[in-house]
Protein backbone atom coordinates (compact mmCIF):
# COMPACT_ATOMS: atom_id res chain seq x y z
CA UNK A 1 0.00 0.00 0.00
CA UNK A 2 2.97 2.35 0.71
CA UNK A 3 4.49 1.91 -2.61
CA UNK A 4 1.05 2.42 -4.37
CA UNK A 5 0.54 5.39 -1.96
CA UNK A 6 3.99 6.65 -3.09
CA UNK A 7 3.66 6.27 -7.25
CA UNK A 8 -0.02 7.88 -6.82
CA UNK A 9 1.47 10.85 -5.53
CA UNK A 10 4.69 10.75 -7.59
CA UNK A 11 1.99 10.98 -10.60
CA UNK A 12 0.15 14.36 -9.41
CA UNK A 13 3.51 15.72 -9.08
CA UNK A 14 3.77 18.97 -11.76
CA UNK A 15 6.15 18.12 -14.25
CA UNK A 16 8.64 21.17 -15.43
CA UNK A 17 10.92 20.70 -18.51
CA UNK A 18 14.23 23.22 -18.27
CA UNK A 19 17.49 23.44 -19.92
CA UNK A 20 20.64 24.91 -19.20
CA UNK A 21 22.35 27.28 -21.79
CA UNK A 22 25.00 30.01 -22.18
CA UNK A 23 28.55 30.84 -23.13
CA UNK A 24 31.22 27.66 -23.42
CA UNK A 25 32.53 27.02 -20.00
CA UNK A 26 30.54 29.00 -18.01
CA UNK A 27 29.49 25.90 -15.74
CA UNK A 28 26.33 24.50 -17.19
CA UNK A 29 27.42 20.84 -16.93
CA UNK A 30 28.91 21.70 -13.53
CA UNK A 31 25.58 23.35 -12.34
CA UNK A 32 23.61 20.14 -13.04
CA UNK A 33 25.63 17.71 -11.53
CA UNK A 34 25.78 19.76 -8.03
CA UNK A 35 22.05 20.39 -8.37
CA UNK A 36 21.67 16.17 -8.88
CA UNK A 37 24.71 15.37 -6.31
CA UNK A 38 23.38 17.55 -3.78
CA UNK A 39 19.17 16.55 -4.10
CA UNK A 40 20.39 13.33 -3.16
CA UNK A 41 19.36 11.80 -7.08
CA UNK A 42 22.39 10.38 -8.23
CA UNK A 43 23.15 6.59 -8.55
CA UNK A 44 26.10 5.24 -6.87
CA UNK A 45 27.30 3.63 -10.53
CA UNK A 46 27.28 7.18 -11.73
CA UNK A 47 29.04 8.60 -9.17
CA UNK A 48 31.27 5.84 -9.14
CA UNK A 49 32.07 6.91 -12.94
CA UNK A 50 32.30 10.56 -12.65
CA UNK A 51 35.66 10.48 -10.32
CA UNK A 52 38.97 11.43 -11.75
CA UNK A 53 41.26 9.73 -9.32
CA UNK A 54 40.01 10.66 -6.02
CA UNK A 55 38.22 14.27 -7.05
CA UNK A 56 34.81 14.37 -7.76
CA UNK A 57 34.45 15.58 -11.35
CA UNK A 58 30.66 17.06 -11.02
CA UNK A 59 30.33 17.74 -14.91
CA UNK A 60 30.94 14.07 -15.87
CA UNK A 61 27.32 13.76 -13.99
CA UNK A 62 26.03 14.83 -17.37
CA UNK A 63 28.73 14.66 -19.98
CA UNK A 64 29.11 10.96 -21.35
CA UNK A 65 30.05 11.19 -24.51
CA UNK A 66 33.57 9.99 -24.49
CA UNK A 67 34.75 13.02 -26.88
CA UNK A 68 32.62 15.74 -24.11
CA UNK A 69 34.89 13.61 -21.81
CA UNK A 70 38.03 14.27 -23.58
CA UNK A 71 37.57 17.69 -24.45
CA UNK A 72 35.54 18.76 -21.11
CA UNK A 73 32.76 20.15 -23.30
CA UNK A 74 29.16 19.71 -24.11
CA UNK A 75 28.74 18.26 -27.50
CA UNK A 76 24.64 17.12 -27.85
CA UNK A 77 21.97 17.79 -25.72
CA UNK A 78 22.03 15.56 -22.30
CA UNK A 79 18.93 14.79 -20.50
CA UNK A 80 18.67 13.92 -16.90
CA UNK A 81 15.83 13.32 -14.42
CA UNK A 82 14.82 13.91 -10.61
CA UNK A 83 12.52 14.85 -8.59
CA UNK A 84 11.63 16.31 -5.16
CA UNK A 85 8.56 16.35 -3.06
CA UNK A 86 7.10 19.45 -4.54
CA UNK A 87 7.58 18.53 -8.65
CA UNK A 88 9.37 16.16 -11.04
CA UNK A 89 12.18 17.45 -13.66
CA UNK A 90 13.68 16.96 -17.03
CA UNK A 91 17.02 18.68 -17.07
CA UNK A 92 18.14 19.37 -20.96
CA UNK A 93 22.06 20.17 -20.44
CA UNK A 94 22.88 22.03 -23.87
CA UNK A 95 26.18 23.02 -25.05
CA UNK A 96 27.82 26.18 -25.55
CA UNK A 97 29.57 26.63 -28.37
CA UNK A 98 28.49 28.37 -30.96
CA UNK A 99 29.16 25.46 -33.88
CA UNK A 100 26.41 23.74 -31.88
CA UNK A 101 23.33 26.48 -31.26
CA UNK A 102 20.84 23.95 -33.10
CA UNK A 103 21.64 21.57 -30.01
CA UNK A 104 20.74 23.90 -28.30
CA UNK A 105 17.47 25.33 -30.03
CA UNK A 106 16.41 21.28 -29.90
CA UNK A 107 16.73 21.35 -26.55
CA UNK A 108 15.06 24.49 -25.58
CA UNK A 109 11.95 23.60 -28.00
CA UNK A 110 10.21 21.50 -25.59
CA UNK A 111 11.43 23.16 -22.48
CA UNK A 112 9.49 25.62 -19.93
CA UNK A 113 12.61 27.43 -18.19
CA UNK A 114 15.79 28.12 -19.22
CA UNK A 115 18.47 28.72 -16.59
CA UNK A 116 21.24 30.86 -18.56
CA UNK A 117 24.93 30.76 -17.02
CA UNK A 118 26.66 33.66 -17.28
CA UNK A 119 30.41 33.86 -16.26
CA UNK A 120 31.07 36.18 -13.60
CA UNK A 121 34.65 36.80 -14.64
CA UNK A 122 33.58 36.86 -18.18
CA UNK A 123 30.33 39.12 -18.19
CA UNK A 124 27.48 38.96 -20.91
CA UNK A 125 28.69 37.53 -23.76
CA UNK A 126 27.78 37.21 -27.53
CA UNK A 127 26.54 33.35 -27.01
CA UNK A 128 24.69 34.36 -23.31
CA UNK A 129 22.79 37.29 -26.00
CA UNK A 130 22.37 34.82 -28.35
CA UNK A 131 20.91 31.60 -26.23
CA UNK A 132 18.73 34.15 -24.53
CA UNK A 133 17.01 35.28 -28.03
CA UNK A 134 16.88 31.73 -28.82
CA UNK A 135 15.11 31.18 -25.59
CA UNK A 136 12.48 33.50 -26.02
CA UNK A 137 12.41 33.01 -29.88
CA UNK A 138 11.29 29.13 -29.00
CA UNK A 139 8.50 30.89 -26.63
CA UNK A 140 9.95 29.87 -22.98
CA UNK A 141 8.47 32.98 -21.24
CA UNK A 142 10.73 31.78 -17.72
CA UNK A 143 14.20 32.87 -17.33
CA UNK A 144 17.07 32.14 -14.64
CA UNK A 145 19.98 34.20 -14.91
CA UNK A 146 22.62 32.26 -12.96
CA UNK A 147 25.61 34.44 -12.46
CA UNK A 148 28.24 31.47 -11.63
CA UNK A 149 31.65 31.11 -10.31
CA UNK A 150 30.65 33.79 -7.84
CA UNK A 151 33.58 32.35 -5.52
CA UNK A 152 36.09 33.58 -8.19
CA UNK A 153 34.81 37.29 -7.88
CA UNK A 154 34.97 37.41 -4.08
CA UNK A 155 31.13 36.94 -3.99
CA UNK A 156 31.05 40.94 -5.33
CA UNK A 157 27.25 42.09 -5.14
CA UNK A 158 29.24 44.65 -7.39
CA UNK A 159 29.95 42.42 -9.82
CA UNK A 160 26.63 40.60 -9.50
CA UNK A 161 24.70 43.76 -10.31
CA UNK A 162 26.65 44.86 -13.21
CA UNK A 163 25.98 41.82 -14.66
CA UNK A 164 22.16 42.28 -14.08
CA UNK A 165 21.86 45.39 -15.26
CA UNK A 166 23.77 44.89 -18.54
CA UNK A 167 21.56 41.73 -19.31
CA UNK A 168 17.99 43.19 -18.30
CA UNK A 169 18.84 46.75 -20.42
CA UNK A 170 18.99 43.62 -23.30
CA UNK A 171 16.11 41.35 -22.17
CA UNK A 172 14.30 44.13 -22.13
CA UNK A 173 13.28 43.37 -25.90
CA UNK A 174 12.87 39.95 -25.70
CA UNK A 175 9.31 38.15 -25.16
CA UNK A 176 10.19 36.64 -21.76
CA UNK A 177 7.94 37.87 -19.02
CA UNK A 178 9.43 36.45 -15.94
CA UNK A 179 13.29 36.90 -15.24
CA UNK A 180 15.32 35.91 -12.31
CA UNK A 181 18.52 36.84 -11.43
CA UNK A 182 20.67 34.23 -8.94
CA UNK A 183 24.55 34.77 -8.15
CA UNK A 184 25.83 31.04 -7.24
CA UNK A 185 28.89 28.78 -7.30
CA UNK A 186 28.26 26.06 -8.81
CA UNK A 187 31.10 23.96 -8.42
CA UNK A 188 31.13 25.18 -4.13
CA UNK A 189 27.14 24.52 -4.04
CA UNK A 190 26.70 28.41 -2.95
CA UNK A 191 22.59 28.89 -3.95
CA UNK A 192 22.29 25.91 -6.11
CA UNK A 193 20.27 23.93 -3.80
CA UNK A 194 21.37 25.27 -0.56
CA UNK A 195 21.59 28.86 0.50
CA UNK A 196 24.95 30.57 0.79
CA UNK A 197 26.69 32.13 4.22
CA UNK A 198 29.37 34.12 1.46
CA UNK A 199 26.18 36.32 -0.16
CA UNK A 200 24.11 37.78 3.00
CA UNK A 201 23.04 40.30 0.27
CA UNK A 202 21.10 38.51 -1.97
CA UNK A 203 17.61 38.20 -0.64
CA UNK A 204 16.24 35.67 -2.77
CA UNK A 205 16.02 31.75 -2.12
CA UNK A 206 18.59 28.98 -4.23
CA UNK A 207 18.04 28.11 -7.64
CA UNK A 208 16.44 24.19 -6.49
CA UNK A 209 13.99 26.99 -4.63
CA UNK A 210 13.40 28.66 -7.71
CA UNK A 211 12.64 25.57 -9.48
CA UNK A 212 9.84 24.35 -7.22
CA UNK A 213 8.31 27.25 -7.59
CA UNK A 214 8.11 28.57 -10.37
CA UNK A 215 4.41 28.86 -11.76
CA UNK A 216 3.93 27.12 -14.93
CA UNK A 217 0.17 26.05 -15.08
CA UNK A 218 -0.85 29.06 -16.90
CA UNK A 219 1.55 28.96 -19.74
CA UNK A 220 -0.45 26.39 -20.94
CA UNK A 221 -3.30 26.98 -23.95
CA UNK A 222 -6.73 25.55 -22.04
CA UNK A 223 -8.26 27.82 -24.62
CA UNK A 224 -8.01 26.78 -28.08
CA UNK A 225 -8.78 22.61 -28.52
CA UNK A 226 -6.38 20.81 -31.24
CA UNK A 227 -5.34 17.17 -31.17
CA UNK A 228 -3.66 16.09 -34.29
CA UNK A 229 -4.41 12.58 -34.93
CA UNK A 230 -1.35 9.87 -35.36
CA UNK A 231 -2.99 7.20 -36.19
CA UNK A 232 -6.14 5.35 -36.82
CA UNK A 233 -6.76 2.63 -34.50
CA UNK A 234 -8.53 -0.26 -36.16
CA UNK A 235 -8.33 -3.72 -34.72
CA UNK A 236 -11.57 -4.97 -35.46
CA UNK A 237 -14.45 -4.36 -37.53
CA UNK A 238 -16.25 -3.18 -34.74
CA UNK A 239 -14.09 -0.35 -33.54
CA UNK A 240 -12.46 2.89 -35.44
CA UNK A 241 -10.78 5.34 -32.95
CA UNK A 242 -8.59 8.13 -33.83
CA UNK A 243 -5.53 8.24 -31.53
CA UNK A 244 -3.19 11.52 -31.09
CA UNK A 245 -1.95 13.81 -27.89
CA UNK A 246 -3.75 17.02 -27.12
CA UNK A 247 -1.83 20.08 -28.22
CA UNK A 248 -3.67 22.25 -26.44
CA UNK A 249 -7.18 23.14 -24.83
CA UNK A 250 -10.01 20.55 -23.39
CA UNK A 251 -11.94 17.91 -24.84
CA UNK A 252 -15.41 16.44 -23.48
CA UNK A 253 -17.28 14.10 -24.69
CA UNK A 254 -20.41 14.61 -26.93
CA UNK A 255 -18.72 18.13 -27.84
CA UNK A 256 -19.20 18.87 -32.01
CA UNK A 257 -15.53 18.98 -33.33
CA UNK A 258 -14.27 19.56 -36.99
CA UNK A 259 -12.07 17.79 -39.36
CA UNK A 260 -9.77 20.09 -40.90
CA UNK A 261 -8.93 20.17 -43.59
CA UNK A 262 -12.00 18.36 -44.84
CA UNK A 263 -14.31 20.57 -42.35
CA UNK A 264 -16.29 18.03 -41.73
CA UNK A 265 -18.32 17.88 -38.52
CA UNK A 266 -19.77 15.40 -36.62
CA UNK A 267 -19.78 14.62 -32.66
CA UNK A 268 -17.50 12.86 -30.08
CA UNK A 269 -18.83 9.36 -29.04
CA UNK A 270 -16.26 8.80 -26.08
CA UNK A 271 -12.79 9.67 -25.05
CA UNK A 272 -10.34 6.83 -23.92
CA UNK A 273 -7.20 7.55 -21.82
CA UNK A 274 -4.80 5.14 -20.23
CA UNK A 275 -6.96 4.88 -17.25
CA UNK A 276 -9.95 4.04 -19.13
CA UNK A 277 -13.04 6.02 -20.46
CA UNK A 278 -13.32 9.51 -19.31
CA UNK A 279 -15.53 12.41 -19.71
CA UNK A 280 -12.94 15.09 -20.68
CA UNK A 281 -9.26 15.29 -21.37
CA UNK A 282 -6.69 17.81 -21.83
CA UNK A 283 -3.32 19.03 -23.08
CA UNK A 284 -0.91 17.09 -23.21
CA UNK A 285 -2.73 13.97 -22.71
CA UNK A 286 -2.71 11.23 -25.26
CA UNK A 287 -6.41 9.91 -25.62
CA UNK A 288 -8.36 7.72 -28.02
CA UNK A 289 -11.47 9.32 -29.98
CA UNK A 290 -14.16 7.91 -31.07
CA UNK A 291 -16.79 9.57 -33.46
CA UNK A 292 -20.62 9.79 -33.75
CA UNK A 293 -20.44 9.60 -37.79
CA UNK A 294 -18.26 7.38 -40.21
CA UNK A 295 -15.97 10.41 -41.62
CA UNK A 296 -12.82 10.30 -43.28
CA UNK A 297 -10.13 11.10 -40.48
CA UNK A 298 -6.56 10.07 -41.89
CA UNK A 299 -3.33 10.75 -40.06
CA UNK A 300 -2.24 14.35 -40.44
CA UNK A 301 -5.88 15.63 -39.57
CA UNK A 302 -6.64 17.48 -36.76
CA UNK A 303 -10.23 17.47 -34.84
CA UNK A 304 -11.10 21.38 -33.16
CA UNK A 305 -13.92 22.66 -31.78
CA UNK A 306 -16.02 24.58 -34.39
CA UNK A 307 -16.37 28.06 -33.08
CA UNK A 308 -12.42 28.15 -32.54
CA UNK A 309 -10.43 27.16 -35.62
CA UNK A 310 -6.87 27.14 -36.65
CA UNK A 311 -5.30 28.83 -39.56
CA UNK A 312 -6.20 26.97 -42.93
CA UNK A 313 -3.85 27.92 -45.43
CA UNK A 314 -1.01 26.80 -48.01
CA UNK A 315 1.29 29.21 -47.31
CA UNK A 316 3.10 31.19 -44.27
CA UNK A 317 5.70 33.18 -42.44
CA UNK A 318 8.29 31.99 -40.13
CA UNK A 319 10.93 32.42 -38.30
CA UNK A 320 13.37 29.56 -38.67
CA UNK A 321 16.16 28.71 -36.84
CA UNK A 322 18.91 27.03 -39.79
CA UNK A 323 20.84 23.56 -38.20
CA UNK A 324 22.51 22.19 -41.58
CA UNK A 325 26.22 22.85 -43.25
CA UNK A 326 24.50 23.62 -46.63
CA UNK A 327 22.42 26.73 -46.47
CA UNK A 328 18.76 27.63 -47.10
CA UNK A 329 18.52 27.59 -51.06
CA UNK A 330 15.51 29.22 -51.92
CA UNK A 331 12.76 27.74 -54.11
CA UNK A 332 14.40 24.43 -53.47
CA UNK A 333 11.47 21.85 -52.14
CA UNK A 334 11.96 20.49 -48.84
CA UNK A 335 10.22 17.87 -46.81
CA UNK A 336 7.81 20.01 -43.93
CA UNK A 337 7.35 18.20 -40.90
CA UNK A 338 4.29 19.67 -38.67
CA UNK A 339 2.72 17.94 -36.03
CA UNK A 340 1.94 14.73 -37.85
CA UNK A 341 2.05 15.92 -41.15
CA UNK A 342 5.24 15.74 -43.49
CA UNK A 343 4.41 17.45 -46.95
CA UNK A 344 6.61 19.26 -49.60
CA UNK A 345 7.30 22.49 -49.20
CA UNK A 346 9.24 25.26 -50.51
CA UNK A 347 10.77 28.21 -49.03
CA UNK A 348 11.04 31.87 -49.93
CA UNK A 349 14.24 33.68 -49.84
CA UNK A 350 14.76 35.27 -46.39
CA UNK A 351 12.80 38.82 -45.62
CA UNK A 352 15.82 39.28 -43.30
CA UNK A 353 18.18 37.43 -40.98
CA UNK A 354 18.49 38.71 -37.19
CA UNK A 355 21.81 39.59 -35.88
CA UNK A 356 21.55 37.86 -32.56
CA UNK A 357 23.75 40.36 -30.52
CA UNK A 358 22.22 42.92 -31.17
CA UNK A 359 18.28 41.42 -32.66
CA UNK A 360 18.61 44.05 -35.43
CA UNK A 361 17.72 42.85 -38.99
CA UNK A 362 19.89 42.34 -41.55
CA UNK A 363 18.79 41.97 -45.99
CA UNK A 364 20.22 38.55 -47.21
CA UNK A 365 20.00 36.23 -49.90
CA UNK A 366 20.82 32.89 -47.72
CA UNK A 367 20.32 31.59 -44.18
CA UNK A 368 23.70 29.66 -43.27
CA UNK A 369 24.29 27.28 -40.18
CA UNK A 370 23.34 28.88 -37.04
CA UNK A 371 21.25 32.00 -38.27
CA UNK A 372 17.57 32.74 -37.49
CA UNK A 373 16.03 34.39 -39.83
CA UNK A 374 12.42 35.05 -41.42
CA UNK A 375 10.81 33.20 -44.68
CA UNK A 376 7.97 32.53 -46.30
CA UNK A 377 6.97 28.80 -46.58
CA UNK A 378 4.54 27.13 -49.23
CA UNK A 379 3.20 23.99 -49.70
CA UNK A 380 0.30 21.95 -51.83
CA UNK A 381 -1.63 20.55 -49.14
CA UNK A 382 -3.70 22.57 -46.79
CA UNK A 383 -2.38 22.67 -43.52
CA UNK A 384 -4.18 23.60 -40.14
CA UNK A 385 -1.93 25.99 -37.75
CA UNK A 386 -1.76 28.76 -35.44
CA UNK A 387 1.18 31.08 -34.31
CA UNK A 388 3.80 29.58 -32.21
CA UNK A 389 3.04 32.57 -29.52
CA UNK A 390 0.40 30.87 -28.90
CA UNK A 391 0.55 27.04 -29.92
CA UNK A 392 4.11 25.75 -29.73
CA UNK A 393 2.73 22.38 -30.80
CA UNK A 394 0.50 23.36 -33.91
CA UNK A 395 2.81 26.23 -34.67
CA UNK A 396 6.23 24.70 -34.40
CA UNK A 397 7.53 22.66 -37.62
CA UNK A 398 11.07 21.11 -39.02
CA UNK A 399 12.34 21.30 -42.57
CA UNK A 400 13.80 18.13 -43.96
CA UNK A 401 16.43 17.29 -46.74
CA UNK A 402 14.42 15.27 -49.77
CA UNK A 403 17.20 13.24 -50.48
CA UNK A 404 19.86 12.96 -47.41
CA UNK A 405 16.76 13.14 -44.64
CA UNK A 406 18.76 15.46 -42.51
CA UNK A 407 16.56 17.89 -40.57
CA UNK A 408 17.86 21.16 -41.90
CA UNK A 409 16.04 23.89 -39.90
CA UNK A 410 13.15 24.66 -37.24
CA UNK A 411 10.71 27.06 -37.69
CA UNK A 412 8.07 29.18 -35.57
CA UNK A 413 4.81 30.15 -37.40
CA UNK A 414 4.05 34.12 -37.25
CA UNK A 415 0.49 35.15 -37.06
CA UNK A 416 0.77 38.35 -39.60
CA UNK A 417 -2.68 38.87 -38.32
CA UNK A 418 -1.70 40.46 -34.92
CA UNK A 419 2.20 41.21 -36.79
CA UNK A 420 0.62 43.96 -38.26
CA UNK A 421 -0.87 47.06 -37.36
CA UNK A 422 -4.71 47.23 -38.93
CA UNK A 423 -4.76 48.18 -42.59
CA UNK A 424 -8.14 48.65 -43.16
CA UNK A 425 -8.90 50.62 -46.43
CA UNK A 426 -11.82 53.00 -44.29
CA UNK A 427 -8.89 53.53 -41.35
CA UNK A 428 -5.81 54.63 -43.19
CA UNK A 429 -5.80 58.61 -44.76
CA UNK A 430 -5.80 59.11 -48.10
CA UNK A 431 -2.48 60.92 -47.69
CA UNK A 432 -0.96 58.04 -46.18
CA UNK A 433 -2.17 55.76 -49.07
CA UNK A 434 -0.36 58.25 -51.25
CA UNK A 435 3.03 58.15 -49.40
CA UNK A 436 2.79 54.12 -48.86
CA UNK A 437 3.50 53.81 -44.98
CA UNK A 438 1.14 54.36 -42.22
CA UNK A 439 1.20 56.89 -39.48
CA UNK A 440 3.01 56.41 -36.32
CA UNK A 441 3.28 59.05 -33.19
CA UNK A 442 6.80 58.53 -30.79
CA UNK A 443 7.22 60.00 -27.76
CA UNK A 444 10.56 60.42 -25.53
CA UNK A 445 10.76 61.41 -22.16
CA UNK A 446 14.24 61.91 -20.37
CA UNK A 447 17.27 63.42 -20.19
CA UNK A 448 18.96 63.84 -23.55
CA UNK A 449 15.26 63.24 -25.68
CA UNK A 450 15.61 66.38 -27.59
CA UNK A 451 19.14 64.67 -29.00
CA UNK A 452 17.95 61.15 -29.49
CA UNK A 453 14.53 62.34 -31.19
CA UNK A 454 16.96 64.07 -33.73
CA UNK A 455 18.80 61.18 -34.66
CA UNK A 456 15.79 59.00 -34.78
CA UNK A 457 14.21 61.59 -36.83
CA UNK A 458 17.54 61.51 -39.51
CA UNK A 459 17.82 57.89 -39.01
CA UNK A 460 14.05 57.29 -40.49
CA UNK A 461 14.39 59.93 -42.76
CA UNK A 462 17.09 58.09 -44.47
CA UNK A 463 15.38 54.63 -44.69
CA UNK A 464 12.70 56.82 -46.92
CA UNK A 465 9.58 57.57 -43.94
CA UNK A 466 7.94 61.24 -44.18
CA UNK A 467 9.02 62.03 -40.32
CA UNK A 468 7.87 65.32 -38.29
CA UNK A 469 9.22 66.58 -35.22
CA UNK A 470 7.14 68.37 -32.47
CA UNK A 471 9.27 70.18 -29.66
CA UNK A 472 7.80 71.53 -26.20
CA UNK A 473 7.99 75.11 -27.90
CA UNK A 474 5.46 73.87 -30.37
CA UNK A 475 2.82 71.66 -27.74
CA UNK A 476 3.27 74.14 -25.38
CA UNK A 477 1.13 72.42 -22.30
CA UNK A 478 -0.35 69.71 -24.20
CA UNK A 479 -0.46 65.88 -23.07
CA UNK A 480 1.61 64.14 -25.48
CA UNK A 481 -0.14 60.80 -25.65
CA UNK A 482 -3.58 62.55 -26.60
CA UNK A 483 -1.40 65.14 -29.27
CA UNK A 484 0.09 62.09 -30.65
CA UNK A 485 -3.10 60.62 -31.10
CA UNK A 486 -4.73 63.59 -32.41
CA UNK A 487 -1.29 64.15 -35.06
CA UNK A 488 -1.87 60.16 -35.98
CA UNK A 489 -4.64 61.75 -38.50
CA UNK A 490 -2.46 63.85 -40.03
CA UNK A 491 1.22 63.19 -40.15
CA UNK A 492 3.20 59.82 -41.26
CA UNK A 493 5.51 60.01 -38.44
CA UNK A 494 5.01 62.02 -35.62
CA UNK A 495 8.18 62.40 -33.03
CA UNK A 496 7.50 64.18 -29.72
CA UNK A 497 10.90 64.99 -27.75
CA UNK A 498 10.27 66.28 -23.96
CA UNK A 499 13.05 67.21 -21.90
CA UNK A 500 13.11 66.38 -18.42
CA UNK A 501 15.74 64.63 -15.51
CA UNK A 502 15.53 60.63 -15.26
CA UNK A 503 16.02 57.78 -17.40
CA UNK A 504 14.62 57.79 -21.19
CA UNK A 505 11.27 56.51 -21.85
CA UNK A 506 9.68 56.36 -25.47
CA UNK A 507 6.19 55.52 -26.07
CA UNK A 508 5.08 54.37 -29.37
CA UNK A 509 1.04 54.68 -29.64
CA UNK A 510 0.38 54.64 -26.01
CA UNK A 511 3.14 51.58 -25.82
CA UNK A 512 6.34 51.73 -23.70
CA UNK A 513 9.22 49.99 -25.61
CA UNK A 514 12.77 49.28 -25.44
CA UNK A 515 16.09 51.59 -26.61
CA UNK A 516 17.93 54.39 -25.05
CA UNK A 517 19.43 55.89 -28.66
CA UNK A 518 18.24 56.05 -32.06
CA UNK A 519 19.57 52.96 -32.92
CA UNK A 520 18.15 50.98 -30.98
CA UNK A 521 14.51 52.56 -30.85
CA UNK A 522 14.43 51.89 -34.88
CA UNK A 523 15.43 48.34 -33.81
CA UNK A 524 12.37 47.77 -31.53
CA UNK A 525 10.38 49.37 -34.09
CA UNK A 526 11.19 47.17 -36.51
CA UNK A 527 11.14 43.95 -34.59
CA UNK A 528 7.90 44.97 -33.45
CA UNK A 529 6.34 45.54 -37.47
CA UNK A 530 4.94 49.18 -36.04
CA UNK A 531 6.87 50.59 -39.30
CA UNK A 532 4.48 49.67 -41.55
CA UNK A 533 5.17 49.99 -45.58
CA UNK A 534 1.31 49.51 -47.55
Amino acid sequence: MAAEAFLSEYRDRELLRFLTCGSVDDGKSTLIGRLLHDAGTVYEDHMRAAHRGNDLDLALLVDGLQAEREQGITIDVAYRYFSTPKRKFVIADTPGHEQYTRNMATGASNSDLAVLLVDATQGVLDQTRRHAFIASLLGIRHLVVAVNKMDLVGWSEAVFRVIRDEFSEFAARLQVSDIEFIPMSALLGDNVVHGSDQMPWHAGGPLLAHLESVHIASDRNLIDFRMPVQLVVRPNAEFRGYAGSIASGVLRADSEVLVLPSRQQTRVRSILTANGESDRAFAPMPVTVTLEDEVDVSRGDMLVYPNNVPHLEHAFEAMVVWMHEDGLAPGREYLLKQTANVVPATVSTPRYRINVNTLSRESCESLALNEIGRVRVETPRLLAFDAYERNRTTGAFILIDRLSYATVAAGMIVDRDSARPETSPALVPDWSRRLGQLPLSIAIRGTDALGVAGALRELLSRRGFLVEMLTRDAIGNLDPVALSAYLRRFAAITIIPMDAPGPLVVTCDEQTIAGRDAEAIYATLTDLELLVRL
